[in-house]
């Protein structure tokens, strides 16, 4: 088994820097990506298969995981499942299959956010800083949380818990998916751009990452209900509100 591969250069100044821990059992594309998020001014770990990469994740806490899918030992999304069951941590995906199943599956297991190799390091390490600036974000909203709980018919939004509920039963939802529902929720009815919900939920403002909003549309809807996310071709989503 390989073993993870820890990186101290930042180590006079404990947790000054984020931790990032990197799962890819390609050496080549691993040490790259790790040089680059080191260049950024992260700590790096790198782990080369399933069982390395969650005794890793338990034993360094990583602030975030980029996770390749196909991995030995056991795959990305059985060390996502493990991992989340630890602690919640952010998870950028990389997978080599531009497969809309597997996407889904990624997501429905906790992932926040996938790319499709090949990919560029830049962008790969500015999809890094925006996923832990949403972390912060929303750990500055549970601090003051909006008051009260947003009901939409039989669809109710807890603002202060993060729970969603329909017909009274909850709906787990990963953090993207709670933030992307909230953004839909703000104008009920109106429909919002690809553009515009990357840029709020994601803080991400390049249009390339727009079938990230697709794909995570698609796992939004297999838990609250297709019906009650309405697309408007070649414009974007809006979310569906009983009449008044």
């Amino acid at each position: 088994m390989e073993q993870a591969h820890t990186h101290n250069a930042a180590a006079a100044t404990p947790g000054a820097q984020r931790r990032v821990l990197v799962v890819e059992d390609d050496q080549t594309i691993a040490e790259a990506i790790a040089a680059r998020l080191r260049a950024e001014g992260f700590q790096v770990e790198t782990a080369g298969d399933g069982p390395a990469a969650v005794a890793a994740a338990e034993g360094w806490q990583p602030d975030l995981l980029v996770l390749d899918v196909m991995l030995p030992g056991f795959d990305g999304l059985e060390v996502c499942r493990r991992v989340q069951a630890q602690r919640p941590v952010p998870v950028l995906m990389l997978t080599a299959r531009d497969d809309e199943t597997d996407l889904l599956v990624g997501l429905g297991v906790g992932a926040d956010d996938y790319m499709t190799k090949p990919f560029s390091m830049r962008e790969l390490a500015a999809r890094v800083h925006v996923l832990l600036r949403r972390v912060e974000r929303a750990t500055l909203a549970a601090t003051a949380p909006k008051a009260g709980t947003l009901r939409l018919g039989d669809l109710e939004i807890d603002h202060a818990q993060r729970r969603v509920r329909v017909q009274a039963a909850d709906v787990h939802l990963t953090p993207t998916e709670f933030d992307l529902l909230v953004c839909l929720a703000g104008t009920p009815r109106a429909v919002l751009s690809r553009e515009q919900l990357l840029a709020e939920v994601w803080d991400w403002a390049d249009a390339s990452g727009t079938r990230t909003v697709d794909s995570h549309i698609k796992a939004l809807r297999r838990k609250i209900g297709a019906e009650r996310i309405r697309t408007v071709h070649g414009v974007g989503y809006a979310l569906e509100t009983p009449a008044s």
